[in-house]
């Protein structure tokens, strides 16, 4: 393909290799000549994703393409990713493959937990490159606890796994963080932790959602929510949260594909569970309570297209719910909805959200596709960009 990265030129290098013409990419993904023409001649630098979504199945490549979400580390150092890589696919674990076991002394499970509760904390603060660096080791620490302290160890190693799942997905490795996933999923299985085997079920869903498939990634989600539904008002609370947490990632595969029935759905059964706190909860590494359903709510009204819904939806937002990174996407969310209609008071307040968003960590900004779309278009708007928007230019880096 073409070596630029722009969303219009992979468009138009995917689709000329498949010897479309506009006309009949059109008809293959049911987006409009005209929204494809104006992207390819980058007359528009940013689209709904349900948009990029039907594009990307009808190229037959990643929506992860489309929207460049390639490496992005400190430093530009891929090594850590391509180690995470290499112990996700570790020759040993080939069936037939006889190499010798790790014989050292596994690490005591407070410890590993400790090791673990670091490695989210690094993501949650968006320290990607950090994240990278201790996951190998991470993992292999795991792996030898587990195979010799048995189930009791499941769970460190799941979240081992599921840690790698999340940072291949920021960094643009969907099929990738899916044998991550897969890792994480038969790691739980192991153990007798019903919780953190549903868990999971949210991370396979965004990383399906990342691939396009969302068909496949609302299933899974709602199908894990409703294996675990609370069946009694004294429920414990974790299991409303990993329940609750499901629900909303239901809604974001419904709202790419544009259906906006279900997502109300969800997102009506996400307020009801909700409705017992006043506060958020972080159960199992995911969050769930009154600020996360208002949050998901600005999400998908931002990619259905409703931008007063998720801007009002958005007032309901605590920061004081919220660890960091979902802070930051918050932001992204509100400046999509902001930039909407292209108003210059619209673009101001867009472009103090996505600062606010870059301020989180500047590392995790720059890999967010939504990010560097809504920038680069904020500033095709302004001949004269000004300090704050020439800022996010520069956090984003060179096209």
């Amino acid at each position: 393909m073409s070596n630029s990265s722009t969303i219009g030129s992979w468009i138009r290098a995917a689709r000329r290799e498949r010897g479309l013409t506009q006309e009949q990419l059109a008809e293959r993904s049911g987006v409009s000549v005209e929204l494809i023409s104006a992207l390819e001649r980058e007359k528009r630098q940013s689209a709904r994703m349900s948009s990029y979504t039907d594009l990307a199945n009808a190229l037959g490549i990643t929506v992860s393409d489309l929207l460049d979400r390639r490496e992005r580390l400190q430093n530009n150092n891929t090594a850590g990713v391509l180690a995470v890589r290499d112990t996700l696919l570790s020759v040993a674990d080939l069936p037939g493959i006889d190499l010798a076991a790790d014989d050292g002394e596994p690490t005591p499970l407070p410890a590993l937990m400790a090791a673990v509760r670091r490695g989210w904390d690094l993501y949650w603060d968006g320290e990607l490159a950090g994240l990278a660096a201790m996951l190998p080791g991470l993992i292999g620490e795991a792996r030898l606890t587990r195979a010799q302290a048995g189930p009791r160890a499941a769970t460190p190693l799941a979240q081992s796994y599921q840690l790698a799942a999340d940072l291949m997905v920021h960094t643009g490795h969907d099929d990738l963080a899916m044998v991550a996933a897969e890792r994480a999923l038969s790691a739980a299985a192991q153990g007798d932790d019903e919780l953190q085997h549903a868990t999971l079920a949210g991370t396979v869903s965004w990383v399906l959602l990342h691939q396009g498939r969302t068909r496949d990634a609302e299933r899974v989600a709602a199908a894990a929510a409703a294996r675990i539904e609370p069946r009694m008002s004294a429920a414990p609370p974790e299991r409303v949260t990993v329940y609750g947490s499901l629900l909303l990632s239901a809604a974001a595969p419904a709202a790419t594909a544009s259906r906006g029935s279900d997502v109300e759905t969800y997102i009506g059964l996400a307020r009801s569970a909700a409705a017992r706190w006043e506060e958020d909860r972080h159960d199992y590494w995911t969050s769930f309570g009154p600020t996360q359903v208002a949050m998901q709510d600005t999400y998908t009204a931002s990619v259905l297209g409703r931008p007063g819904r998720a801007l009002k939806a958005s007032e309901k937002v605590r920061r004081e719910n919220l660890l960091p990174i979902s802070w930051g996407a918050h932001h992204l969310d509100k400046a999509h909805a902001l930039s909407a209609n292209g108003t210059q008071k619209g673009d101001r307040l867009a472009v103090e959200a996505l600062a606010v968003a870059c301020d989180v960590s500047p590392e995790w900004f720059r890999h967010q596709g939504l990010a560097r779309t809504l920038t680069r278009e904020l500033a095709e708007r302004h001949s004269r960009p000004g300090k704050p928007l020439s800022n996010l230019l520069a956090a984003i880096g060179p096209r």
